[in-house]
């Protein structure tokens, strides 16, 4: 990503309202159906600048690898677990060691081989392991916040069932989310393309409407699991060997 997606990144992860309700959704993911066991092994793979470690932190011990340099030392900066130089498909380092739990969260769509990135992370599952993934969803609402981050695509449910697959994964859960939102999205994607406007990227809006944004996205993570959306901005996959 460009440095300036970073730096906005770190800036914003404690109380902007995309990703605060994305870990309440993701640890929710995590307990209710992933489940690992206590003091479980956990690897982040491209933890940008440390937005989640404490969150995956709560379920075990975590290591993290970040191919950025200053992303890394910002998320070594706090102090959870090791968070070494790494990079997809080849270099993830950590010895060989193997893991209950493998977080790979919104990286995949930066990464060009994307699905012998999938089968070398799949090589450090342990015995009833799990990954979880997540990616941006909807690739006709590609738009100036991927250039600004670096995306080679936005995936459909059917495109990432099939690199998972192709990866030797199976494919225990698969669903969008970030869908209540999806329309004020969508309109606000078409007025840009209608007017010709770039996007504002990732400005943080006036502390009511990041409220009520981030509740309105939170609350996503009581219906997953009892309603399939049939869109949405987002992706997730719970995935096993």
């Amino acid at each position: 990503m460009d440095q300036s997606a970073y730096a906005s990144m770190s800036a914003q992860e404690g109380n902007h309202w995309w990703f605060v309700a994305r870990r309440a959704i993701l640890e929710t993911l995590i307990r209710s159906r992933i489940a690992p066991p206590q003091d479980a092994r956990i690897l982040e793979a491209g933890c940008g600048t440390g937005g989640n470690l404490a969150m995956l932190a709560a379920h075990g011990t975590v290591d993290a690898l970040e191919y950025d340099a200053g992303a890394r030392a910002l998320a070594r900066a706090r102090g959870i677990g090791r968070v070494e130089p790494g990079m997809l498909p080849h270099k993830i380092g950590f010895d060989e060691d193997s893991y209950d739990l493998i977080a790979l969260l919104d990286v995949l769509e930066h990464v060009e081989q994307d699905r012998a990135s999938l089968a070398a992370l799949r090589a450090r599952l342990a015995p009833g392991g799990r990954m979880l993934l997540t990616v941006p969803a909807v690739p006709w609402l590609w738009s100036d916040h991927d250039v600004l981050h670096h995306h080679k695509r936005r995936y459909t449910r059917g495109s990432l069932i099939r690199v998972a697959r192709e990866a030797g994964l199976t494919v225990e859960a698969v669903g969008y989310f970030n869908s209540l939102l999806f329309p004020l999205a969508m309109a606000t994607r078409m007025a840009q393309r209608l007017l010709k406007r770039k996007s504002e990227g990732d400005i943080q809006p006036s502390p009511p409407v990041n409220g009520l944004l981030r509740r309105i996205f939170a609350w996503e993570r009581h219906l997953l699991g009892r309603i399939r959306f049939p869109i949405g901005l987002s992706l997730y996959a719970i995935l096993s060997v």
